[in-house]
């Protein structure tokens, strides 16, 4: 039989992670450092690698899935296009006024952050849709013509335009799009009813904008990734994971950017949601530790926790139904992930109150921490972990060396000295400052939405995940962390687990007792229809198209709204238990209003491949020669200790700590009154002892 594979990539800000799933079954991986600057050549550099490890052409590929950074960087560090907005005559503020609210009350430091669109490029047009869907005012074509010319004369590379209403009819709305797309060629343009046709005007505004600002970078990334993967060979599909944690086209991404900010990092919460299923783990915790981020997400009665609004924010971004206001909000079906800007390359710092700190700068792959040799000069949490005794000599399978006494001299230097630390203990702190900080992600998603963490397994992945996380268990008191296979590069497993979304959305306000059965068939008959034909244009048969739909409730007078499933035909009896449930479940009391429904959804999904099995995956065995060791490691500021290394392979039994185990993709670090063994899915699971 012929050879074929998928390939699945993550890109992060310190590695590039490459899973190659054989037909097979046989899984090879790769870890190479990312290329900041054109993120497109870790790729191609990373695959040649894989490619050649699994012994198969390019041609032989299927599929390459592919999670990336670039939307989420580029909002993180104002890297954007320039980008103007063009509304309706009064609304040129919306984007200022937001909310109305603060993300902490208390909070006197607190800063609103810059609108992505400067209020000199928010231009004004006399047009006019009523709240009915009638339009009072046409669109006029020299309104539009002139503030493109404006945009023209001032560089503006990308433009959003949001009509008041336009939700309930886009006729203004579109024409406004067609004309400047006509005149204006070289300008990007994104319409609000493209991205999300619902009420709420600073949603739709501040969506389309982040659609807008991040569309160019991301557009001209993919152009030129899929440019080099035809001169490599590479026949097969592109397609890019969304904030959903499934898989969209690479020409939906281009022109939709604003649905795959979250790219990549939502994969590996599906598959942790999968290997909770064939664990029998119904109640994780998915813990992620990269190079720049770490992130929480919540795996509960075994469904993975999802929602329709995101706020991207410096420090901890969560979804803003739970924290209102203080970043840029996205009203687009995301994993509900917490995230916490520190990983294995935050810098540790001494703040201006004289307090030792970690991140949420990173050091990246350019320059890296000091320990890679790559002319960083400013001690992280891997300079950290090495100093400890946590890490090998080598990372990435071998190919990275680590320079022990070059971040020993540095953390002294930096930190120990002005602190009055020894080098170890001042390496101690950071790991103490940095698991802290990733505490509070996991407390988001479980404490702060009235779990008890002690009920709860933490499913631990990333590249830097594996070692810390049966501390942060500790602090937390959980008494149970999996540590699936291949954790280093568990994203892009997770990826492989994905379907081919297109997701469909229909304004449907009304109380939901009076809210019509014909309305809402003809509306599911409709979104239907345009999923289907959006899934066929990408070459997926029409039989092979699967549906899932929700509608959006909520209280009457309420403004935020909670997605609830439902198949068959529409019972809006039904459907008031259901959402008067899910309402006590997320904010803790039982209410007895009226409820009313806002839009439907529908999630439509199709693959050409069959469900990842995780149970039934084989990695290609990269340790081979590898033995058991021995080296000193400081699990507490106390003197080091003597621990056993030993490769991921040969652990075939129980092992009790202290133990490191040491993988190509990562680093398993069992500290002392803890004790592991592998289970049948290729997981190792870790416990606390008792005492």
């Amino acid at each position: 039989m012929m050879q074929s594979a998928r390939l699945s990539v993550d890109i992060g800000g310190t590695f590039t992670d490459l899973v190659l799933l054989r037909n097979d079954g046989l899984t090879f991986s790769a870890k190479v450092s990312s290329t900041p600057a054109a993120p497109e050549d870790a790729v191609i550099s990373g695959m040649a690698k894989v490619l050649a490890a699994a012994d198969i052409p390019a041609a032989a590929l299927t599929e390459i899935l592919h999670g990336t950074t670039v939307g989420s960087n580029t909002l993180l560090q104002k890297l954007g296009a320039r980008t103007g907005l063009i509304t309706t005559k009064g609304f040129r503020d919306v984007l200022e006024i937001g909310r109305l609210r603060t993300p902490g009350m208390f909070d006197l430091t607190w800063d609103k952050p810059e609108p992505l669109v400067a209020r000199r490029y928010r231009l004004e047009v006399a047009e006019r849709t009523l709240a009915d869907g009638t339009i009072q005012t046409p669109v006029v074509a020299e309104d539009v013509l002139g503030a493109g010319a404006f945009f023209r004369d001032e560089s503006i590379q990308s433009v959003a335009i949001c009509f008041l209403n336009s939700y309930k009819n886009p006729e203004n709305e579109r024409s406004a799009a067609q004309i400047f797309s006509q005149a204006f060629a070289e300008i990007a343009v994104t319409a609000s009813v493209d991205v999300l046709p619902e009420a709420g005007e600073y949603e739709r505004t501040s969506t389309v904008a982040v659609n807008a600002y991040v569309l160019p970078p991301l557009k001209g990334y993919l152009e030129r990734l899929e440019h080099k993967l035809r001169s490599a060979g590479v026949t097969a599909p592109l397609l890019i994971g969304n904030s959903n944690g499934g898989l969209s086209a690479s020409t939906t991404a281009q022109s939709k950017p604003v649905f795959f900010i979250s790219s990549g990092r939502s994969s590996g919460a599906v598959g942790a949601a999968r290997i909770g299923a064939a664990l029998g783990e119904p109640n994780l915790v998915a813990f992620d530790m990269g190079g720049t981020t770490a992130s929480a997400a919540l795996i509960h009665r075994g469904v993975l926790s999802r929602t329709h609004e995101y706020e991207f924010r410096a420090g901890m971004s969560v979804p803003s139904r739970f924290l209102k206001a203080g970043g840029y909000m996205m009203r687009v079906p995301t994993v509900d992930v917490a995230e916490v800007g520190n990983g294995a390359g935050s810098i540790a710092a001494i703040d201006a109150a004289g307090l030792l700190t970690v991140g949420p700068i990173s050091a990246g792959a350019d320059p890296g921490p000091v320990c890679y040799g790559l002319g960083g000069a400013r001690p992280t949490v891997t300079d950290a972990n090495v100093v400890l005794g946590y890490l090998p000599p080598r990372l990435a399978g071998g190919t990275l060396r680590l320079d022990v006494e070059a971040a020993r001299m540095a953390i002294d230097k930096t930190l120990g000295s002005p602190l009055g630390l020894s080098a170890a203990a001042a390496a101690c702190g950071i790991r103490e400052i940095a698991n802290a900080n990733m505490v509070r992600a996991i407390r988001a998603v479980t404490v702060e939405r009235g779990l008890d963490p002690r009920d709860l397994t933490l499913l631990a992945f990333g590249g830097s995940g594996p070692v810390h996380a049966c501390d942060l268990a500790r602090t937390l008191g959980i008494t149970r962390v999996v540590f699936p296979p291949s954790p280093g590069v568990f994203t892009a497993m997770g990826m492989l687990a994905g379907s081919i979304e297109h997701h469909e959305l229909r304004s449907a306000q009304a109380r939901l007792d009076l809210l019509g059965f014909e309305v809402v068939e003809r509306l599911r008959r409709e979104m239907r229809a345009a999923a289907t034909v959006a899934l066929t244009r990408q070459g997926y048969a029409a039989e092979t198209v699967g549906f899932s739909e929700a509608i959006d409730l909520r209280l009457e007078g309420q403004d935020a709204s909670l997605s609830i499933p439902f198949s068959g035909a529409f019972d809006a009896a039904s459907l008031r238990p259901a959402f008067i449930a899910a309402y006590r479940d997320t904010y803790g009391y039982t209410p007895n209003d009226a409820v009313e429904a806002v839009a439907l959804r529908l999630h439509a999904h199709a693959r050409i491949s069959e469900p990842l099995d995780f149970s039934s995956l084989k990695a290609a065995r990269t340790d081979v020669g590898a033995r058991e060791e021995r080296r000193m490691v400081h699990f507490t500021r106390d003197a080091a200790i003597e621990t056993t290394i030993v490769p991921r392979a040969s652990v075939v039994s129980a092992l009790s700590g202290p133990v490191i185990i040491e993988g190509a993709d990562t680093t398993i670090v069992i500290p002392p009154g803890m004790r592991v063994e592998p289970n049948a899915t290729g997981s190792l699971i870790a416990t606390l002892e008792a005492a």
